[in-house]
């Protein structure tokens, strides 16, 4: 609890000390009379006041206003039990909604809590702790258990665990060695690191996403924006209308004063719109909160209203569906076993760092005969030649493209059914099989595809630069609807751009990248939704909502998070309103008291601000 709350439970505790003494001793009016006023200035006396800085600033109908003319205008008409009961009640709903506010915050102070405080850097040979901002590009930092990694860098020396929750919502520890790519925001948990610095702390990961979170409140939802157009035009429209209803009837009718001015004081005070102008931005904040805390950034509550309308998905393949790397996915001998073949290739790859080459070591598993291995040529753009023993004789062999068995008159025979990058083996003029390396799908991929369709998104479309039947390979192991290949990243803007044509009328739009190459359609799409956002300047900059780790999993997650968020704002506003107007009815007509009025006020305002409140809580749904 805060100290202005702190301050708050004394105030209210010692007004409802003097509201109930003033019940007992109601008969004793004067004594009652004195200790429904203390009771009123102890729960309530910076209301007034509040009033009437506003005023002079030129804010008129505001809350403070609507509530200070209520009450005194019950206390002149004899009203001080009712007088003292709106404003004790008014202050415990004010009260609840500041728990509230900062209770939605705390997940995104937590984020804030990642900035580093200083950096322990290394020049000439002698240690000393400065400020982040004055770390240069390449100088070398050390990072010792329990501190913050100030800046992105690569691991020189040492091994640790770091803590990276804070920024990708993951409670496992990452392992980090020499040559290990570390990122500022993570906490060092073991050992002693040497790092050298690979951006300034301008453009490190942490200042990036400091930025995105402080602008988050700026981009506001629309429904954010018609509530504060409508607390704008509604709240003179209800003063007016109180003004009348005090002075019309008695006026026309003679007399009867006091009961006019009573309802109009009750009519104020049920009309003031706290539950909308307090619970709707509240539901918008606690989804942004419930977001960040499961490693998912929006720029702003306006994207958390266009996921919740989601219906087509466009992802970009290598780095997105797939994880980049290559893995051997078929073997095909001409004669003999697949184990074998497998073996001659990795024999022929060994001497190769070339990433298909180690997939090739990878799949094979064993450790390779060197002296088997001789007169190796590598050939730029086509492959490999090299003498291998097979048995007791020395074998010509070779592996590469299509372009080197032509050049060496083989002709090949590939089964129709692969798809992939495919390495070919001869042996001189003889064709001995194909190697097939494909980029791997993410482990959690399938279960992304899946937990979309259950959100009801329709369309599923991949966009790839990669070979048309590789992308469609892919495409139809994972179930999508589209798939278009050999795409530039300015072809891929103008397949959204068709995909955005037909789009259902109030439906949106997401594409779903990860690099540099896709940061003209992520801005072109209604959200662009970055992967991996650590480290990934480009993606951070163009994206709208930027997930910290590669797991697309997590876009099932922000769609359940907006729904549900979009979900509670309705029913707040439907609730609020409907629960005001019958009261401001009720009222109006003398069918309800100001006790009425205090529940259509602060008693909607606390129920909306609990459903409000709910948005915090996250469990995924799927």
């Amino acid at each position: 609890m805060t100290k202005k709350q702190k301050i708050m439970v004394f105030r209210l505790s010692v007004s409802g000390v003097f509201f109930a003494g003033a019940l007992i001793l109601e008969g004793k009016s004067f004594y009652a009379w004195i200790l429904f006023l203390l009771a009123y200035g102890a729960a309530g006396y910076d209301i007034p006041i509040k009033a009437c800085r506003n005023i002079a600033g030129g804010q008129v109908f505001d809350e403070n206003f609507l509530m200070t003319i209520a009450t005194l205008g019950a206390i002149v008409v004899g009203s001080l039990e009712e007088a003292v009961a709106v404003m004790l009640f008014y202050q415990v709903g004010e009260l609840f909604s500041d728990y509230a506010v900062n209770k939605s915050r705390k997940s995104i102070k937590d984020l804030m809590d990642i900035n580093p405080e200083f950096a322990n850097r290394i020049r000439d040979g002698i240690e000393e702790q400065v400020d982040p901002y004055e770390v240069e590009l390449g100088e070398r930092i050390v990072i010792r258990p329990g501190e913050k990694v100030p800046l992105d860098g690569v691991v020189l020396k040492g091994n640790s665990s770091l803590d990276t929750k804070a920024l990708t919502g993951e409670s496992m520890p990452v392992e980090v060695e020499t040559g290990s790519r570390v990122v500022s925001g993570s906490i060092n948990l073991s050992g002693v690191l040497e790092v050298e610095t690979t951006s300034l702390f301008d453009d490190s990961t942490v200042a990036k996403i400091l930025e995105l979170v402080e602008n988050a409140s700026s981009r506001k939802a629309k429904a954010e924006t018609f509530i504060t157009r409508f607390a704008r035009v509604y709240t003179p429209i209800v003063v007016a209308f109180a003004l009348a209803l005090a002075i019309f009837p008695p006026f026309f009718q003679g007399g009867g004063w006091g009961v006019w001015i009573y309802r109009a004081c009750s009519f104020l005070v049920v009309s003031c719109p706290c539950a909308l102008v307090i619970s709707v931005p509240l539901s918008f904040f606690g989804g942004l909160g419930a977001a960040s805390r499961n490693g998912i950034l929006l720029k702003g509550s306006n994207y958390l209203e266009a996921v919740a309308n989601l219906d087509t998905v466009v992802f970009d393949k290598t780095g997105t569906l797939t994880t980049g790397r290559f893995e051997v996915t078929d073997v095909a001998p001409v004669h003999g076993d697949r184990e074998d073949l497998l073996e001659l290739a990795a024999l022929l790859e060994y001497h190769s760092n070339h990433p298909i080459a180690l997939s090739i070591k990878e799949a094979y598993g064993k450790a390779v005969q060197m002296e088997r291995i001789d007169q190796v040529e590598e050939v730029s753009g086509y492959g490999i030649h090299a003498k291998v023993r097979i048995g007791e004789e020395w074998h010509d062999l070779s592996i590469g493209n299509r372009k080197l068995m032509e050049r060496q008159q083989v002709k090949i025979d590939v089964p129709s059914e692969i798809v992939g990058t495919t390495l070919y083996l001869a042996d001189k003029r003889e064709y001995l099989g194909a190697v097939v390396i494909s980029d791997t799908i993410r482990r959690d991929v399938p279960e992304a595809i899946e937990g979309l369709r259950s959100q009801g998104v329709k369309n599923l479309v991949m966009l790839t630069g990669d070979k048309e039947e590789v992308g469609k390979a892919v495409g139809e192991r994972l179930g999508l609807n589209q798939v278009y290949g050999n795409l530039l990243p300015g072809d891929k803007v103008f397949w959204v751009e068709e995909l955005l044509k037909k789009k259902s009328f109030g439906k949106t739009l997401a594409f779903v990248g990860d690099g540099i190459n896709d940061a003209p359609v992520l801005a072109r799409a209604d959200i662009g939704i970055a992967m991996g956002g650590i480290g990934s300047d480009a993606a951070v900059e163009a994206a709208d909502v930027v997930i910290m780790e590669d797991e697309p999993s997590k876009i099932v997650d922000t769609i359940q998070i907006a729904r549900k968020t979009m979900r509670i704002v309705r029913q707040n506003i439907v609730f609020a309103i409907g629960v005001k107007v019958l009261v401001l009815v009720l009222v109006a007509f003398g069918y309800a008291s100001m006790w009425a009025a205090v529940f259509g006020d602060v008693g909607v305002s606390v129920l909306a601000i609990i459903n409000a409140m709910r948005t915090l809580v996250y469990k995924n749904e799927s």
